[in-house]
């Protein structure tokens, strides 16, 4: 992704965890000094957002290729908020334990030819359980707080004239594209505030990672309206509610997907998962909300990859000279050791501790821009069942055929008496064992590959001959 491209989004940004370059695909909005005429846009974006009584956190992946004086990020807040530092290993986490997993049905259970021992196919079971300045007139911008995080100089601003936050932006290196304007000046008029954040001086893209931002109090509402500039026609959102319970957009419509609805293609071994998908969103014109899974999970589930020895090198320290005590009642000038910064992070997202199990409500949307014309507004769900992010296909279309059996069967090695036959060709699935398929279409390109057990009949019987030899 080239460096000039300006990217708008809300609050967090979907990458490949384990990709070698790092792009930016934040929510928020990313100012550049000119805008691209490549065309390239934001394509797909994960956020996770956490809600308790008594605070709210946005944690957002920012990842960027190209010149770090470049980049610039910029979210609607309310009043002063607390920055502070995540990881991608901490967005895989939460990811790994909610993702829909598809299993296949078991295929037919094929007869053949056995000598000794009747071995069945084994029946393997697939998935998982799983201070101020001035804008050059009044009234002034007000700037609620300075200070370093990590690899990020950051400034908390507030203004309730649009034309003086613009130009306080414009002349501290926040170039605002000219479609931007209106949304910014919208959100000022309702009484918003600023959080801006760029690489600090002397610091390389390589050193970046995401930001959580959190307020004070129970909020429920996204900022979705600063999602549409720098995306296509439609774009990808993964989006990680965590709370006390589960919660739903009030606003926007969702669906769901039964595994009824599924089809499982023996030839290519995928579902038509991801086409169910399509279809739906496009009966409800791109502006709805798939409700993947909605799971009660234990914080050691989501903890103990982030906690594990090779994680460790995703967190950053904060060096005392970062730090600004008073500002986000954090570090307070001492600063903090990269692990340290792990577990305040761990801290931030569970803040009961370990004890307390959290609703995890996992939705994914193809958004139009049309659908982003609104901010997204969340309430509790009246229905506070779990929904399961295992999707047991039943359906399947182009099964493999049974190869044809001898009848009677030869004779065995060493013997004189033929071999027997076992095994069900029934394609039911009524046989002596069964394998199965699963796939995980977490990305939203397709569930590809799968995998297939086989049977231990070959091996049993290998070991058979060798004990008589």
């Amino acid at each position: 992704m080239r460096s000039d491209l300006v990217l708008l989004a809300l609050g967090v940004a979907a990458v490949s965890t384990f990709a070698s370059a790092r792009e930016a695909r934040a929510c928020g909005g990313c100012f550049h000094p000119s805008l691209s005429q490549s065309g390239d846009v934001i394509t797909d974006e994960r956020m996770i957002f956490r809600i308790t009584p008594q605070a709210t956190t946005l944690y957002d992946e920012i990842n960027y290729t190209g010149n770090p004086q470049s980049f610039a990020w910029v979210l609607p807040i309310h009043g002063t908020v607390t920055v502070g530092l995540s990881s991608d290993i901490l967005f895989s986490a939460i990811d790994a334990v909610t993702v829909p997993t598809i299993v296949a049905p078991p295929p037919p259970q094929c007869a053949s030819c056995s000598c000794g021992n009747n071995f069945g196919a084994t029946n393997a079971a697939a998935g998982s359980g799983s201070g101020s300045s001035s804008g050059g007139g009044a009234p002034p911008v007000t700037v609620l707080s300075q200070q370093t995080v990590g690899p990020y100089a950051t400034v908390q601003l507030q203004s309730s004239n649009p034309n003086a936050l613009n130009a306080w932006l414009t002349a501290n290196g926040y170039a605002v594209p000219t479609a931007v304007q209106p949304i910014i000046d919208a959100y000022v008029q309702e009484g918003f505030d600023f959080l801006a954040l760029k690489l600090a001086p002397g610091q390389g893209v390589s050193a970046m990672r995401p930001v959580r931002v959190t307020t004070q109090g129970a909020g429920l509402t996204l900022p979705l309206r600063m999602v549409a500039v720098g995306t296509g026609a439609t774009v990808g959102v993964t989006f990680f509610i965590v709370g006390d319970g589960r919660y739903e957009p009030q606003n926007m419509q969702t669906f769901t997907i039964s595994p009824s609805e599924l089809v499982w293609d023996w030839s290519t071994e995928q579902s038509n998962y991801t086409t169910v998908r399509a279809q739906k969103e496009a009966s409800f014109n791109d502006s709805a909300w798939q409700i993947e899974s909605a799971l009660q999970l234990s914080p050691y589930q989501i903890e103990n990859p982030v906690l594990s020895d090779e994680a460790s090198q995703d967190y950053l320290p904060v060096p005392a000279s970062d730090s600004d005590a008073g500002d986000d009642g954090g570090a307070g000038g001492a600063g903090e050791t990269a692990d340290q910064v792990r577990q305040d992070d761990l801290a931030t997202l569970f803040p009961g501790g370990d004890q307390s199990e959290v609703f995890v409500t996992r939705f994914r949307s193809d958004l139009s821009r049309a659908a982003l014309a609104n901010d997204l507004v969340l309430q509790a769900t009246a229905d506070q069942s779990q929904m399961s992010n295992i999707y047991n296909v039943t359906q399947s279309v182009n099964t493999p055929s049974c190869p044809a059996v001898p009848d009677p069967c030869p004779p065995c090695e060493g013997g004189s008496s033929g071999g027997t036959i076992f095994g069900n060709s029934d394609s039911s699935g009524n046989g002596s064992g069964s394998s199965g398929c699963s796939t995980s279409p977490d990305d939203g390109s397709g569930a590809n590959g799968g995998v297939i057990l086989a049977g231990l009949v070959a091996a049993a019987l290998v070991f058979n001959r060798a004990r008589r030899r």
